[in-house]
Order: C-alpha cells, then sequence, then structure tokens
C-alpha cells in the first residue's frame, strides 16, 4: 500500500480520526471514561436509594424493617411511591408503646395475685411456693404419704 493520501482527502486530517491499522486513543479514552461513569453514576443511585434505610439504621428506629421492605420495594418495582414512604418513616420517630404496656401488664399481674413470668425463667426453675397444681395433678414439691397396704 501506498503511505499517499487520497487525492480528493484534506492534506491537515483532525486528530481524533487516526490512521489506518494504528490504535484509535480517543475511542479508548472514551470507553474507560464511560465505564467509570456508569459505574460512578450507579453507585450514587444505590447509595441515593438506600438513604432512609441508612436514616433508619443509625438511629436505631424501631419501624427499621419496615423502611428497609419498602427500599426493596422501590427498588424492585420502580413505583417512587415506596421510597417516598419509606424516607418519611426513617424520618419520624414513633413512640414505643410495647414498654409501658408491658410494664402494665406486669403491674396487672402483681395486682391480681400472680407472679409475672420473668424472663429467662421457664417453669422448672420457679419457686416452689409460686407453683399451682392443676386438680388430678401430683405436685412434685408436696411431701409423699406412705401408703400401708397388701403387698
Amino acid at each position: 500500500m501506498s503511505d499517499q493520501l487520497h487525492p480528493l482527502a484534506p492534506h491537515h486530517l483532525p486528530p481524533f480520526i487516526a490512521a489506518p491499522g494504528e490504535t484509535d486513543v480517543w475511542m479508548v479514552v472514551m470507553g474507560v471514561f464511560l465505564i467509570v461513569a456508569v459505574l460512578a453514576v450507579g453507585n450514587f443511585y444505590l447509595r441515593l436509594h438506600t438513604l432512609p434505610e441508612r436514616m433508619a439504621h443509625k438511629s436505631q428506629k424501631l419501624q427499621f424493617e419496615i423502611v428497609a421492605v419498602l427500599g426493596l420495594l422501590a427498588l424492585f418495582t420502580h413505583i417512587h411511591l415506596f421510597w417516598i414512604a419509606g424516607l418519611l418513616l426513617a424520618l419520624i420517630d414513633l413512640p414505643d408503646f410495647s414498654t409501658p404496656l408491658r410494664s402494665i401488664a406486669g403491674s396487672v399481674e402483681k395486682i391480681a395475685g400472680n407472679a409475672p413470668a420473668v424472663a429467662g425463667q421457664g417453669p422448672d426453675e420457679t419457686d416452689s411456693d409460686s407453683v399451682t397444681v392443676a386438680p388430678g395433678k401430683l405436685d412434685a414439691h408436696a411431701p409423699k404419704k406412705e401408703v400401708h397396704g397388701h403387698a
């Protein structure tokens, strides 16, 4: 092949046009830039998408699991209302109703004369005073009566 240009081709070619048989440097640079840009935008999208879940996790919210499920629903269904609901739920502090209700239930059991169940204490580990025996059942803590009979 000859190194001469075609007679109709301009004598000065722009730098982005590669000569035949040479590597197109601008295409390689743009390919690397495209890959980095797609990864950066994807990373930004996922960080933005998990924002409500991270907010609820940092503040130890009770509704953390609900916020996480709403985030997954928004990710897989592309319904943005789920993400907005998760964000609002992550920002709101829900009051803790369970602790006062447990306290009230324990106090009512104490007033009624029933000992409230203590965490970690099973039925075999209770005091002998608090064990009640159902009718027809043998109390393990009661003294055994000796039976005199014929052998």
